[in-house]
């Protein structure tokens, strides 16, 4: 279990260009180019549709690249840097609603494809060492959960300097992304090659189709926080500014935690920790619907306390998949191409059927004052919403058997 590093710093790169993107551009495009909250979420939710064939087909390929990988993965990883300059870095030299869909068409792509690639050739890795699944998703996770972390607080560190925060950011990013590439390069060549798995007989797998069902509803909540995150601390708590901060705090207690989980697993179970963790999300999502304005020190806590339950999730649920494909489906790329399909559309959920609603009850991007009926609505959906969710996820895991 040799170059666990370079699967983190791989993650981090991949996962930096996940989360925090619903975080910061749609409210870029709304408040630079006056492309509104409903356009922009039916831009994507029309990508997801896209997704739905895509993603599958990436996974197909990757099963079937053999000594292309490597060369494969740096032109998953070029496309990723150049649709992430274009995004940010960019004037938008189209219509900024088109725009803003090719260059997340790009990104979402390169995404998908080194996502299913990297998590299929950690059943490989995984499998060299004695509980090596969770061992490599604590290595994984915490790349991935400091990536988002530093990835969210760049643009709001950069502010304020004399320069476009998210063009340094993008450009910042493209160059982390070539060192990622180039230092995972002589892993891609070790993955173990097996017969490709059709995606009917990974469905037909009642555990594996139990685990994407669960992770469909249980990762629905991180992403409607994700996506209403900023507005929630600019109107909700009335504190523009501790964006920065508060994201940081949030992504960090999830990183810190995830060895702590991964300990705990070993020792108790994947399963039992994973519902004590989802039973105190229910509980700090709860608490946060009865914060209002100037209430940042609570909120705070509520973002440590998250936080780390999201560490649990992020950590735990790829380490049961990927532990239930090296039985179902060794070779991993359409069982992880199903994985990504499900953790996208979670985002694209949230975006198209949130921003909408949030719009409906009146609330504008960027206004200094919004109606009490629209800061009652963005409670509703950033607190209770994900609860409710959390619940149901609870239902689903508790009634799945998991095979040692």
């Amino acid at each position: 279990m040799n170059r666990l590093p370079a699967y983190s710093l791989f993650a981090a790169v991949i996962n930096a260009a996940g989360l925090p993107i619903y975080i910061y551009a749609p409210k870029l495009y709304v408040d630079n180019y006056d492309v509104t909250l409903a356009a922009l979420g039916t831009m994507l939710f029309a990508l997801r549709l896209i997704d739905v064939v895509q993603d599958p087909a990436l996974g197909w390929l990757s099963e079937r690249l053999g000594k292309a990988r490597p060369f494969a993965v740096a032109i998953g990883g070029l496309l990723l840097a150049v649709s992430m300059i274009g995004l940010f870095a960019v004037t938008p030299p189209i219509d900024p609603l088109w725009w803003f869909g090719l260059t997340l068409f790009g990104l979402f792509s390169a995404f998908s494809f080194l996502s299913i690639n990297f998590y299929a050739q950690g059943i490989s890795k995984a499998a060299t060492a004695d509980n090596g699944h969770v061992r490599l998703a604590a290595w994984r996770e915490t790349g991935a959960l400091l990536g988002i972390c530093i990835a969210a607080v760049t643009p709001t560190l950069l502010m304020g300097n004399g320069f476009d925060p998210f063009a340094a950011f993008a450009w910042g990013f493209g160059g982390v992304t070539l060192a990622a590439v180039i230092w995972m390069w002589p892993e891609w060549g070790a993955r173990v090659q097996t017969e490709p798995t059709p995606i009917r007989a990974i469905w037909a797998d009642k555990q594996a189709r139990r685990l994407l069902i669960l992770a469909l509803v249980n990762a629905t909540p991180v992403a409607v926080s994700s996506t209403l995150f900023l507005f929630f601390v600019e109107s909700g708590l009335g504190a523009p500014g501790w964006e920065g901060p508060l994201l940081v705090l949030f992504f960090l207690s999830a990183a810190v935690s995830a060895f702590g989980w991964s300990a705990l697993a070993r020792r108790y179970g994947e399963k039992p920790v994973l519902l004590t963790a989802m039973v105190l999300a229910i509980l700090s999502f709860g608490f946060t619907y009865t914060l209002g304005e100037g209430d940042v020190i609570y909120f705070a806590i509520v973002c440590v306390l998250s936080g780390t339950t999201i560490g649990a999730d992020l950590t735990l649920l790829p380490a049961l998949f990927a532990k239930r494909m090296s039985v179902v489906a060794p070779n991993g790329g359409q069982g992880f191409g199903l994985w990504s399909l499900v953790s996208k559309f979670t985002l694209a959920f949230a975006a198209v059927a949130l921003l909408p609603l949030l719009e409906g009850a009146g609330f504008q991007a960027g206004a200094e004052s919004q109606p009490p009926e629209a800061i009652a609505t963005l409670a509703v959906l950033y607190a209770l919403v994900p609860s409710v969710l959390k619940l149901v996820s609870i239902v689903i895991l508790a009634a799945t058997k998991l095979e040692e």
